[in-house]
């Protein structure tokens, strides 16, 4: 019922709150990350700021709360010799959304389990360590497994997070879509030199066309931009709607990463992310909500759209 009610105020033209940052608001309030893992193993140790974290975000107005699960993988867990707590810290994480959601009264709000396709990442930097990148082979099974838990565990949705890599994207793709839940798609862009839309690749130029193809051969209830700066939303999201015509997300980032921490500075203002969310409603996007670097406050500005759009 929960996913239900979402989807027809999706077709009804309305607008669906999603939440803020989950691991870098952990960090925000003190939560170690892990040099390998980030944020993921952080779930064990942790779990009372992880509750409060998604509490504060329905509190703020989110309707969909997200899973600390972003960077659980066992493809992450494994570099961090965490492999054998892959299941210990995925379960954990979903349960804390699930008892957020029932401690706060609002039924109604939907749990979404994200699935990336983060890898090992070179330390002090947010570049993907290339010399540890698995096979496409044990990346099928790793998302596979992934995936399957996130439904075992009772997510209403699952959000394919920070696809932006074409070698890794179909197997995550794969594994949400097997699941038979509901999939949003979150695609991550950069502005080149020259003002072209990117990939979030940093390895090489990838026009932000490219990435967005993969929507034709995946049925996909939802997709859109996030962990994408704010000023390069509107022109991503355009190149979405000319290859998808579902319902429309945006959830930017603001700050920088350098593994493990991500950096909060010159972070965009609540009143500033509210005048670029309106202007993206306005075109058509009917999701709205916030990625690494945006706090609950951030959500609670945004918020009274659901008021604009049609129920």
């Amino acid at each position: 019922m929960t996913y239900a009610e979402i989807e027809r105020r999706l077709k009804n033209g309305g607008i669906v709150i999603l939440d803020g940052g989950t691991g870098t608001e952990l960090e925000r309030r003190g939560v170690p990350m892990d040099p390998e893992a980030w944020c993921g193993p952080a779930t064990l140790k942790h779990i009372d700021v992880l509750e409060s974290i998604h509490r504060d975000y329905i509190a703020a107005g989110a309707d969909i709360i997200t899973a600390n699960t972003f960077a659980s993988s066992r493809l992450m867990l494994s570099q961090a010799g965490l492999a054998d707590r892959f299941e210990d810290i995925n379960r954990a994480a979903v349960g804390a959304a699930h008892r957020a959601r029932l401690a706060s009264g609002h039924e109604g709000v939907a749990v979404a389990g994200s699935l990336s396709h983060m890898l090992p990442i070179v330390g002090g930097a947010a570049k993907t360590d290339l010399a540890r990148a698995p096979s496409q082979a044990q990346m099928a099974d790793a998302f596979g497994e992934f995936a399957e838990l996130l439904r075992e565990e009772g997510c209403d949705l699952i959000l394919l997070e920070m696809m932006y890599h074409p070698d890794r994207m179909v197997p995550a793709f794969k594994a949400a879509t097997a699941t038979g839940l509901p999939v949003w798609a979150g695609f991550s862009a950069r502005r080149g030199e020259d003002g072209q839309v990117l990939s979030f690749a940093s390895d090489k130029d990838i026009p932000f066309e490219e990435t967005v193809r993969v929507l034709a051969d995946f049925e996909i209830a939802a997709a859109g931009v996030m962990h994408t700066p704010s000023d390069v939303v509107g022109d991503a999201i355009a190149i979405v709607r000319e290859a998808f015509d579902g319902p429309l997300t945006a959830y930017p980032d603001s700050g920088y990463f350098k593994m493990p921490q991500w950096q909060f500075q010159d972070v965009i203002t609540p009143d500033e992310f509210l005048q670029f969310a309106q202007k993206w409603t306005t075109t058509g996007v009917q999701v709205v909500g916030g990625c690494c670097g945006l706090s609950p406050e951030h959500i609670s500005a945004i918020a009274p759209l659901k008021d604009q759009g049609r129920p």
